[in-house]
C-alpha cells in the first residue's frame, strides 16, 4: 500500500512525464506509420456510462482527435450499466482487431471487481492496456452556506450525530462511494451514504441542502466551486489543478493511508496485434498533445498523461492491489 500511495501522490511527476514523452514523440508522430492492413473502417470506442459524464467527454475528446489522426471515423457508443461493467464487459468479448475499444477508468477496471461479485471480465487479462489519458483526484465539497469550513468540522459534527451526517455519490459502488467508506472508517464515525444516478442529481440535492457533503470527480465539481457556490473539504491527493490547487489533502486532514487517483484510460480487448496497439499508443500521443485536448483535460480539473502501454498495464496491475486491499478495509461490497 505505501508502494501505491507514493505511486498516485507523485502522479504530478508521472502526468509531467508523460507530457514530457509527447512532447519529444510530437516530432516523430506527425506522420504516423501505420500497419500495412489497418485502420480500413470505422473505430468505435465504447463509454460504460450515459452521455455527458465525465467519461463520456474524455471518449468524445480523444475520439475527435484519433478521427483526424487515422483518417478514419471514430464513433463513440454509450453502454452504461452496472456502475461501468455492462459496456466493459461487452468489449472484453470483442474481436481483437482494433477496432472496438473502451475508455475506462480506476473504479470499473481496479474498484468494481473487488467491490462486485461478478463483474464479468477480468480487467488485466481480458484488456490490453492502450494509454492512461488522465489523473485527477476525487474531491469532497459542501455548501458554501453550510457550516462545515473543513472536512474536520464536517466529520466532528458526524461524531456528535451518529448516523446523521450524510454524504452523496454519484452512485453505489463508484469510486466515491468506497472513499466515502474509508472516511468514515479512518475516522472512527458513522457517514450516511446517499447514492445518486449520477453527480448532477447529487449536486443538485447537495445545494438544496439534502445531503451535507459530496464526494465527486473534479470536472462535476468544478463550475459550482468555480461560481463560488461550493466549498472544497478536501482531495484525495495533492496532483491538483485549476480552483482546486493548493486544497488541503485527505492527509493534510488527519487522514493519513487513503489516497486515489481517479484515471480515465483506453483499452483493448486482449489478443488485439501488438502492431496495432502501438499504432494507436502513438496515435494517442499525438492527440494528448492538441492544445485543445489539454486545455479541457485541464478545465476539468485533470491532468493530461498519455502513458505507453506498458507503463499503463503496470499502473493497471498495482491498482487492482491496492483498491482489493482498500475494499476489504473499508468492508463495502455491491450486490
Amino acid at each position: 500500500m505505501k508502494h501505491h500511495v507514493l505511486h498516485a501522490c507523485g502522479t504530478a511527476a508521472l502526468a509531467m512525464a508523460g507530457l514530457a514523452w509527447g512532447a519529444s514523440a510530437l516530432a516523430q508522430t506527425q506522420t504516423l506509420k501505420a500497419p500495412a492492413d489497418y485502420p480500413r473502417q470505422a473505430i468505435t470506442v465504447v463509454s460504460p456510462f450515459p452521455p455527458g459524464g465525465g467519461n463520456d467527454n474524455v471518449a468524445r475528446l480523444i475520439a475527435q482527435e484519433l478521427g483526424a489522426i487515422t483518417g478514419q471515423s471514430v464513433v463513440v457508443e454509450n453502454r452504461s450499466g452496472a456502475g461501468g461493467n455492462v459496456g466493459t464487459a461487452q468489449v472484453s468479448r470483442a474481436k481483437p482487431d482494433g477496432y472496438t475499444l473502451v475508455m475506462s477508468q480506476t473504479s470499473v477496471m481496479a474498484v468494481n471487481p473487488r467491490l462486485y461479485k461478478n463483474v464479468g471480465f477480468d480487467p488485466v487479462k481480458d484488456f490490453t492496456p492502450i494509454s492512461q489519458i488522465t489523473s485527477a483526484p476525487l474531491v469532497l465539497v459542501a455548501r458554501t452556506e453550510s457550516p462545515y469550513k473543513t472536512l474536520g468540522d464536517y466529520l466532528e459534527a458526524a461524531r456528535k450525530q451518529p448516523g446523521i451526517v450524510t454524504y452523496a455519490t454519484p452512485g453505489n459502488g463508484t469510486m466515491s462511494h468506497l472513499m466515502g467508506a474509508l472516511v468514515s472508517k479512518k475516522a472512527g464515525v458513522n457517514l450516511v451514504h446517499v447514492p445518486y444516478r449520477g453527480a448532477a442529481p447529487a449536486i443538485t440535492d447537495l445545494m438544496g441542502g439534502t445531503v451535507d457533503m459530496l464526494i465527486t470527480s473534479p470536472a462535476s465539481a468544478e463550475p459550482m466551486v468555480t461560481a463560488g457556490k461550493l466549498r472544497i473539504l478536501a482531495l484525495s491527493h495533492e496532483n491538483s489543478i485549476g480552483v482546486f490547487k493548493g486544497a488541503p489533502t485527505l492527509k493534510q486532514s488527519g487522514l493519513d493511508g487513503i489516497t486515489a487517483d481517479d484515471w480515465y484510460g483506453l483499452f483493448a480487448p486482449a489478443g488485439t496485434p501488438p502492431d496495432r496497439v502501438a499504432y494507436l499508443a502513438d496515435a494517442v500521443a499525438q492527440a494528448m498533445k492538441s492544445p485543445t485536448v489539454i486545455a479541457k483535460i485541464n478545465s476539468g480539473g485533470s491532468w493530461p498523461v498519455g502513458s505507453r502501454p506498458d507503463a499503463f498495464k503496470t499502473r493497471l496491475q498495482e491498482d487492482t492491489v491496492y483498491w482489493a486491499d482498500m475494499v476489504k478495509t473499508a468492508g463495502v461490497s455491491v450486490d
